[in-house]
């Protein structure tokens, strides 16, 4: 959280906007988490998500493997 304070002077609201959005923007505040890619048991488990099938994809699904 970044708690801004003004001691002296009477700033307008774009000169406090455009101090805001300096100070967010060099504190590294928003830097994205590293997300751990999904299992392989997650990925099955959601529709869609484990792609979609080719082409033969139905002549292959009866082929014993």
């Amino acid at each position: 959280m970044l708690e801004l304070r003004v001691l002296a002077g009477d700033p307008t609201a774009e000169e406090l906007a455009a101090v805001t959005a300096v100070l967010l923007a060099t504190s590294g505040a928003d830097e994205p988490a590293e997300v751990p890619a999904p299992s392989r048991w997650r990925t099955s488990a959601v529709p869609g998500a484990a792609g979609r099938p080719g082409p033969g994809a139905w002549r292959a699904s009866g082929l014993p493997r």
